[in-house]
């Protein structure tokens, strides 16, 4: 996803992450207060039967401590919820890996990155892909790509292997044209206005938007620009099946694998998507900008 969504005016700050990190603490906390709350267990009793110091249990529970997972088992243990064990796992090994600094993942190099992209694509069946300012990654022209990937090199001061990764770019976009999977592509309609290179690069690439519309098994949908705001403030993101959702911030990519986390990306897909142009009026919006810059 790297220039899909990295590079684009956000609506959050570069504490996003951490914000990020710290709400999913908070809610798992909250879990673990209403197991505890369920079992009919005031915090003092269930510290005294983990052997726990007290202050501990309202750290976890308030998200000021991450439990570990041996702590998980001795919670579900003590208040009689084994069956909740491997979802809170699940979300607990989601916190420690919430994120991974830009700088280390593109650290090994525009290629690599790609390389690791194209690897989870391969492995699922249909993409889910929206994008609220640029164009996404596998839809991109190669000027497109050398002029987004130079600015994120230039950006992050990372090395310098702009051919390398243009062309693992473009060789991940082979997978639109094999196998059977499906490709659901939702863009804001700014995408179509935020200039990338000039208007020679944007004229190819709307050009080329308007064939990738006639590939089977893809859809591509525009939510234009004046629309009734119905879900939180967003970030592009990408969904593989529904097994993992990968989002990019200024300082870091998230990855997303806790089954409930994934239904809400699956639900603002679905309401994005209801909110989008398909077919001869999302071709309008295109022709409407290219004329633009012809």
């Amino acid at each position: 996803m790297v220039g899909g969504c990295a590079v684009r005016r956000l609506r959050s700050s570069p504490d996003t992450v951490t914000t990020a990190v710290h709400e999913q603490r908070q809610a798992l906390g909250l879990r673990l207060r209403e197991l505890r709350r369920d079992a009919g267990m005031t915090g003092r009793a269930l510290a005294k039967l983990a052997n726990w110091p007290e202050s501990k249990i309202s750290k976890i529970e308030y998200g000021r401590q991450t439990p570990t997972e041996e702590d998980l088992r001795t919670w579900c243990e003590r208040t009689d919820s084994g069956d909740q064990l491997p979802d809170l796992i699940a979300t607990l090994r989601n916190i420690e890996a919430a994120y991974m600094e830009w700088r280390r993942a593109l650290g090994i190099g525009m290629r690599r990155h790609q390389r690791r992209l194209d690897r989870i694509a391969q492995a699922a069946n249909q993409l889910r892909w929206y994008e609220p300012v640029l164009i996404p990654g596998l839809l991109q022209t190669p000027r497109y790509v050398e002029a987004v990937l130079r600015r994120m090199i230039k950006f992050y001061a990372i090395p310098n292997d702009l051919d390398e990764g243009v062309s693992a770019r473009i060789e991940r976009q082979q997978i639109l044209h094999q196998g059977n999977r499906r490709f659901s592509f939702v863009i804001a309609e700014q995408a179509l206005q935020t200039t990338v290179g000039d208007d020679s690069v944007m004229v190819e690439q709307l050009e080329h938007l308007l064939g990738a519309m006639s590939l089977p098994r893809l859809v591509l949908g525009i939510v234009p620009e004046r629309f009734a705001f119905d879900g939180p403030a967003i970030n592009g993101f990408v969904m593989y099946d529904n097994r993992l959702v990968l989002v990019e911030t200024v300082s870091a990519e998230l990855t997303i694998n806790q089954p409930r986390e994934i239904a809400l990306y699956g639900r603002l897909f679905a309401q994005l998507a209801d909110q989008a142009a398909y077919g001869e009026p999302a071709r309008h919006l295109i022709m409407t900008e290219l004329e633009k810059r012809r």
